[in-house]
């Protein structure tokens, strides 16, 4: 569904001052909306944008790993928990966990041994091992967040390990092809934009080389479009079972590690970036590489995404590519509001459900559960998040939600079989305020 007129200009608006402020070559938008591309906003003539024309993801491509870990993870092939020594066996760093390694909790230092890996041309995986010492943890683990490009180097060398296959291949053959993603390569497939640097006095721009990174392809190689990246944010909002298990993505974005202790704006799931803004949090990643900015923020509950690209490295006058994707991300979301889901008479709920319904107490305080569609319980206290409990048994209900997640409610009848409490992990609620438990 495209945006309304007066949402897509402002969206254009902001666009435009990013790029004339910012001053880069060229900067693409897409805004991702019920599985589709709604809107694109381009600015820029070196060289003109458009939705096929590639840039380099940088660390976006750190999602993708991630997701091979977590379908290597589900096809009990490894465990998070696993240490690396188990995979990539004899380094110096192997107490440290696939876990750690993926929330950029382990402590690793940011880069590998030698020259800046990003411009230059990469070494294999024997040689990125080799550079290996104890003096690259930094920090013992889950200490402190600490984000780690070599952390993804050698989860890309588990994964071959692991697999047999190339992580090129793997990323290709799981993930690209079956999403469609064509436009989306190791390396640069015209129509690409060339990446800068944008002399900081006069305004110039030099080149920047388009280097194979080798063993630290997983951390950041691939190049990829807005109209492709438009298709991975909506596998990130919404996957497809056949390539990844919904539970586990969800899994994914449950925090490992808080980036910014004094705000809590920031953290790291398990390979995605989480943000704040105000009452949402959305996941992603940044990715920057010599030349190249890129973004991509995704609100899963209502599928709402945005991927953004600069083939300048770095944004000038305050401006941030993540940023500019968070601030459209939300002027989308407060400008048009999705449509609650329309009311529909239910199914009369099964006998049991039917006389759980209603009010309950514990310690003085009203409880309100009614039977959903589904034939869930769904309630609690009034003005709180809603408590959910499927059924798993007779008089055994499982929480799927809030503090009962994964609790159990057994209902306790008198001798009549009246239901006369509910049993939630020992907290037990009556029928009336003053009725003894």
């Amino acid at each position: 569904m495209a945006l309304l007129p007066e949402t897509a200009r402002r969206v254009d608006l902001l666009v435009a001052r990013a790029q004339a402020e910012g001053h880069a070559p060229s900067l693409a938008l897409g805004v991702v909306r019920d599985g589709g591309l709604a809107h694109l906003a381009v600015a820029g003539e070196q060289p003109r944008p458009d939705g096929d024309l590639q840039y380099r993801i940088g660390s976006i491509t750190k999602t993708m790993t991630a997701v091979l870990v977590m379908q290597q993870r589900d096809a009990g092939r490894l465990a998070l928990d696993d240490p690396l020594d188990t995979h990539l066996p004899g380094t110096p760093v192997g107490a440290l966990t696939v876990r750690q390694l993926l929330g950029h909790a382990s402590g690793l230092q940011r880069e590998p041994d030698g020259h800046w890996w990003e411009r230059a041309e990469g070494a294999d995986l024997d040689t990125l091992l080799a550079g290996l010492t104890p003096a690259k943890i930094a920090h013992p683990p889950h200490r402190v967040y600490h984000y780690s490009n070599l952390a993804y180097g050698l989860l890309g060398g588990a994964l071959e390990r692991i697999t047999g296959t190339p992580w090129a291949d793997l990323v290709r053959e799981r993930l690209l092809e079956p999403l469609g993603m064509r436009r989306t390569t190791f390396h640069p497939t015209e129509p690409y934009a060339p990446g800068y640097v944008v002399h900081p006095w006069h305004d110039t721009l030099r080149e920047e080389p388009r280097t194979d990174t080798a063993a630290m392809a997983p951390a950041g190689q691939l190049w990829s479009t807005v109209a492709d990246l438009a298709r991975w944010a909506t596998f990130l909002a919404d996957p497809d079972p056949a390539l990844l298990d919904p539970a586990t993505l969800t899994e994914m974005c449950a925090p490992v590690s808080i980036s910014d202790l004094d705000s809590w704006t920031g953290g790291h799931g398990l390979g995605v970036e989480l943000y704040r803004v105000g009452d949402r949090v959305y996941v992603g990643h940044g990715g920057s590489m010599p030349g190249y900015v890129a973004g991509l923020t995704v609100h899963r509950p209502t599928g709402t995404a945005v991927v953004d690209f600069a083939n300048s490295y770095g944004l000038r006058g305050g401006h941030h590519i993540s940023g500019l994707g968070r601030d459209v991300l939300t002027h989308v979301l407060d400008a048009e509001p999705p449509l609650p889901a329309p009311w529909r008479p239910a199914t009369p709920p099964g006998a049991e459900a039917a006389e759980l319904a209603g009010h309950w107490w514990w310690m003085g305080l009203a409880h309100e559960f009614h039977v959903d569609a589904a034939g869930d319980l769904v309630g609690g206290p009034a003005g709180r998040a809603p408590l959910r409990f499927t059924p798993e048994g007779p008089d055994r209900w499982r929480g799927h939600s809030g503090s009962q997640h994964g609790e159990i409610l057994t209902v306790i009848r008198d001798e009549a079989g009246t239901p006369v409490a509910l049993d939630i992990a020992t907290f037990v609620l009556t029928r009336t305020p003053h009725q003894t438990p």
